[in-house]
């Protein structure tokens, strides 16, 4: 590599460095709200399966 290739990080202020870490916070919680939502919907998915199921097997008695 030539000299000029290289680029000069400059050091982050204290206003972009605390911007910076609530942007990720934000993106963090997001991520984890969706999960939540994703986990509750298949819990309630199972649960309606597992009832389905018992109402069948007392057809089938």
């Amino acid at each position: 590599m030539r000299f000029y290739e290289f680029k000069t990080i400059k050091p982050l202020t204290p206003e972009q460095s605390r911007i910076n870490s609530l942007k990720q916070q934000k993106e963090r919680a997001s991520t984890a709200l969706k999960t939540e939502r994703e986990r509750q919907q298949t819990a309630k998915q199972l649960g309606k399966i597992q009832q389905a199921n018992q109402v069948l097997n007392k057809i089938r008695s």
